[in-house]
C-alpha cells in the first residue's frame, strides 16, 4: 500500500467564494481493438456530446447524468467556476499522440488563463492509453501538477472501469469513482468530487492517500453492480463524502487494456493517516474474499438463440447481450455472429442493434422506405471471425439518427449518430430486424430502437451489442437476460487474451 501526503493550500481569493477551473477528457482504451482514436473522434458528436468549450459546458452538461454536470450542480452555488473544455471519443484502441497532445495542451492552456484559482476539477476516465503513454490520465495530471505547482488542490472523477495507477494518485489530491455499473451515478460521482474539493480548499489540513492494486482481473460482463459480489463490495464504501470522516473508492478496472496496471484498485483519502491504512486493508480483504464469486459464464451464439426461441414471449422479450461486440468497450459493433445464429435458428420476432455499417445505411437511404435490397451487412472491419452477412433486406425504417435518450443512464442527452436504418431480413422463416447505424453506439438505451418505431418491449427477442449498460433500460421489460459469447474485439474470455505488458502474477478470472 502507498501512503502519500498532499499539499497545504492557501486561497488567493479568500475562502468565502473560491474560484475553480474545470475540464474533461474522456477515453476508455481497448488495446485489442482495430480502431484508433484521432483528434477528429474527440471533436465530433455521436452517442456522446461533441467537444465542448467554455460557457457552453454549463448548457450542455448542467442537467445531464455526466460527472462534470454533477460537479457543476453542486459547486456552482458555492464557487466561481471557470470552464475550459470537455472532450470524449467512443472507446477504441490507443489515442493518437496528436490527439492527446492537442487536447492536453488546450486543457493546460485554459487552466493557465484561468489563474489565479483555488482548485481544479477534472472529469477523466482512468483507462486512457495513448500511443506513447500507458497511463494517459496520469501523464495529464503530471503535466498539470508541473504547471500549477503544489499550492492548488486537484480533484478528479474517474470511471468505474478506471485502471488506477500510482501516477494518478501522486499527482491528484482526491479521486472519486463511479460506484454503479450500469453507470447510473455519474453525476453523483461529480457531486462527490465537488464536495471534497470544496472541503480541501477550505481546510489547511494535510490529506493522506492510500492505494492498492488487486492481483486479479475481472471480465467486463462480470462487473455488474446489480448483483453480488460487486453489489456488496460497493456497499462497503463510505456514504458521506468527507475527508474528515474518510473517503474511499473501488475501481474494478478495464480488462481489455494490455498495460502494467490493468485491473481492480482501491484508493482512500483522509486527514487521518491511520484511517487510510486501515481502510485500504479492509477493502482489500473484502475484495480478495469475493474473487471466486464473480460469475463469468456466457452462452455460444447458437445455444443462446435456441434458448431464446424456446422461452421468448411477445411483450416480455428475452434479451441477448452480444457482450464482446460492445462499442462502449472499444469493439467495432459490426460483427455478425449473433445475427447469423438468430437466422439459422429461425428466431421469430427478434430485433438486433446496433450494427455499425455506414455503407449499408447509405444504400438503404438511397433505396428508400419499403425497398428490398441486397446487402453485405456488417463485417466491414474485417477479420476471419467477422464476415459480412449476405442477404436481401427490406427497408422498414429510416432516421437521421438524432434522438433523445430516455433511459436513466443517459437521460437528458441527445444522440447524433448519423443516418440509421431498420432492415428486415428476407428469405428467413422468421421475422428478424436489424438496426444499422452510421456511427458506433453502444445499445444501452431503448431509444436506439424506438426512434425507428420499433418498441423493444413488444418484441419476443432483443439482441443488444452491450456488456452491462443495457441492463438499466432493458432489464425492466425483459423476461430473461442471456450473455452471448459471439466473436468481437472486446474479449471477455480473459484466459484467451495474449497480455504482454501485464504485471507478473495477476490472475485472470
Amino acid at each position: 500500500m502507498r501512503i502519500g501526503i498532499s499539499r497545504n493550500w492557501h486561497s488567493p481569493f479568500g475562502k468565502s467564494r473560491p474560484r475553480v477551473a474545470i475540464a474533461g477528457f474522456q477515453h476508455e482504451t481497448n488495446t485489442f481493438s482495430p480502431i484508433s482514436a484521432t483528434f477528429e473522434d474527440f471533436v465530433r458528436e455521436d452517442g456522446w456530446p461533441a467537444l465542448t468549450r467554455g460557457e457552453e459546458i454549463f448548457a450542455t452538461f448542467g442537467q445531464a447524468n455526466i460527472p462534470i454536470g454533477g460537479f457543476i450542480g453542486h459547486a456552482a452555488p458555492h464557487c466561481e467556476i471557470a470552464p475550459v473544455l470537455w472532450a470524449s471519443a467512443e472507446p477504441s484502441n490507443a489515442v493518437a499522440d496528436h490527439a492527446f497532445e492537442a487536447l492536453s495542451e488546450q486543457i493546460l492552456d485554459g487552466i493557465a488563463k484561468a489563474m489565479p484559482i483555488d482548485g481544479i476539477y477534472l472529469d477523466l476516465h482512468g483507462a486512457m492509453v495513448t500511443e506513447s503513454f500507458e497511463d494517459g490520465e496520469g501523464e495529464l495530471l503530471r503535466r498539470l501538477r508541473g504547471q500549477i505547482g503544489n499550492d492548488v488542490p486537484v480533484v478528479a472523477s474517474l470511471d468505474f472501469h478506471a485502471n488506477l495507477t500510482p501516477r494518478m494518485i501522486e499527482h491528484s489530491d482526491v479521486l472519486t469513482v463511479f460506484r454503479t455499473y450500469p453507470h447510473l451515478d455519474m453525476a453523483e460521482t461529480g457531486r462527490r468530487a465537488a464536495i471534497l474539493l470544496l472541503e480541501a480548499i477550505n481546510s489547511d489540513r494535510q490529506v493522506f492517500a492510500g492505494y492498492k492494486k488487486l492481483p486479479f482481473i475481472v471480465p467486463l460482463h462480470s462487473q455488474c453492480t446489480d448483483s453480488d459480489p460487486a453489489d456488496t463490495l460497493y456497499q462497503l464504501l463510505p456514504g458521506i463524502p468527507s475527508l474528515q470522516i474518510g473517503h474511499s473508492e473501488i475501481a474494478l478496472g478495464f480488462p481489455p487494456a494490455d498495460i502494467f496496471e490493468c485491473g481492480p484498485g482501491i484508493v482512500a483519502h483522509a486527514y487521518d493517516k491511520d484511517w487510510v491504512e486501515r481502510e485500504v486493508q479492509r477493502l482489500e480483504a473484502a475484495i480478495l474474499v469475493a474473487e471466486h464469486r464473480f460469475c463469468t459464464e456466457m452462452e455460444l451464439p447458437r445455444d443462446a438463440a435456441r434458448l431464446a426461441q424456446q422461452r421468448a414471449r411477445p411483450g416480455r422479450p428475452v434479451i441477448l447481450a452480444d457482450v464482446q461486440d460492445n462499442s462502449g468497450a472499444g469493439a467495432t459493433s459490426d460483427t455478425t455472429g449473433l445475427l447469423k445464429a438468430l437466422v439459422e435458428e429461425r428466431v421469430e420476432g427478434a430485433v438486433l442493434g446496433a450494427v455499425c455499417d455506414p455503407q449499408s445505411v447509405e444504400m438503404a437511404h438511397g433505396a428508400g422506405l419499403g425497398a428490398e435490397i441486397s446487402l453485405a451487412l456488417g463485417g466491414k472491419s474485417g477479420g476471419v471471425d467477422n464476415p459480412s452477412f449476405l442477404a436481401r433486406f427490406k427497408v422498414i425504417g429510416l432516421s437521421d439518427g438524432e434522438f433523445e435518450y430516455r433511459g436513466k443512464m443517459m437521460e437528458g442527452l441527445i444522440a447524433r449518430i448519423g443516418p440509421t436504418a431498420a432492415l428486415e431480413v428476407l428469405g428467413s422463416e422468421a421475422k428478424i430486424v436489424v438496426v444499422a447505424t452510421s456511427k458506433r453506439i453502444q445499445c444501452l438505451d431503448r431509444a436506439i430502437f424506438s426512434h425507428l418505431d420499433i418498441e423493444p418491449s413488444e418484441m419476443s427477442v432483443v439482441a443488444v451489442k452491450s456488456s452491462v449498460h443495457f441492463r438499466a433500460d432493458f432489464e425492466p421489460v425483459a423476461s430473461e437476460i442471456v450473455l452471448v459469447e459471439a466473436p468481437g474485439s472486446n474479449p471477455c474470455r480473459l484466459e484467451a487474451i495474449e497480455y504482454r505488458n501485464l504485471r507478473p502474477g495477476v490472475r485472470l478470472l
